[in-house]
């Protein structure tokens, strides 16, 4: 059984279908890349799963059991946290104020909760960086923060939404070791994003969408050669080139 399922979803905005009879599943511990051109429904899938937009057709299941309909605080409780593509930190808070905010999500007293903070900023290189006002730190440390926030939570599955977008080239080599990292603690990720070369590096399996529809699914390798996403990103002329 796989740990997510989505079967079948479509999400539409009054006469637009932005996700159209979408299907794909995550395995336990794989990393599934989304990829898709900017509109083409990946983030909405995303708000879909964690009920941010209600599903308007198919279904989505997490270990089995229809999360359909669940308020989105309760989804992150079953073990489904996500990033988002424009970070949003608690502005006026610090980094390690963030993270304790998060961890109130599995926790209880606020020892526990700075106990699972100080552990989430650690694995993510943020520790000396705790003290810092969220709004003061750079892009970077703002996309780190965002993932620290959702480790503290403690997720069994995360969706990442484009992580990487604005980071130097350092910093991407950094977001991909972090990714892998993550992974090998056991936590599984679905993950959306643009840059090529974090996608092809770290997924497992990549599912294509174009215009809400799926349009290729498989293998880093089987995905870049398929003409159906060549055509997507790069026009038809290339495709048939």
């Amino acid at each position: 059984m796989a740990l997510l399922e989505i079967n079948g979803l479509v999400k539409v905005f009054g006469g637009l279908r932005a996700v159209d009879a979408v299907t794909f599943h995550v395995e336990q511990g794989e990393i599934l890349g989304l990829i898709g051109p900017n509109g083409s429904g990946k983030t909405t899938i995303f708000n879909c799963i964690s009920n941010f937009f209600p599903i308007t057709a198919g279904d989505v299941l997490f270990k089995g059991k229809s999360i359909k309909g669940l308020k989105t605080h309760r989804i992150c409780h079953l073990g489904i946290v996500r990033t988002f593509q424009v970070v949003k930190p608690l502005a006026r808070m610090t980094v390690l104020d963030n993270v304790t905010a998060s961890a109130f999500c599995r926790v209880g007293s606020l020892k526990e909760a700075k106990d699972e903070a100080y552990k989430a900023l650690d694995f993510c290189n943020l520790s000396s960086e705790k003290d810092k006002l969220a709004k003061s730190m750079p892009i970077g440390g703002r996309k780190r923060l965002e993932i620290a926030r959702a480790l503290a939570t403690k997720p069994e599955l995360l969706l990442l939404d484009e992580t990487a977008a604005g980071l130097n080239p350092s910093e991407l080599d950094e977001a991909i070791e972090l990714i892998q990292r993550i992974r090998e603690t056991g936590i599984t990720i679905l993950i959306v994003e643009h840059i090529m070369k974090v996608i092809m590096t770290i997924s497992d399996r990549i599912h294509a969408i174009n215009f809400g529809q799926t349009i290729a699914e498989g293998t880093p390798q089987e995905v870049a050669n398929n003409p159906a996403v060549i055509e997507a990103y790069l026009g038809e002329e290339y495709a048939q080139g």
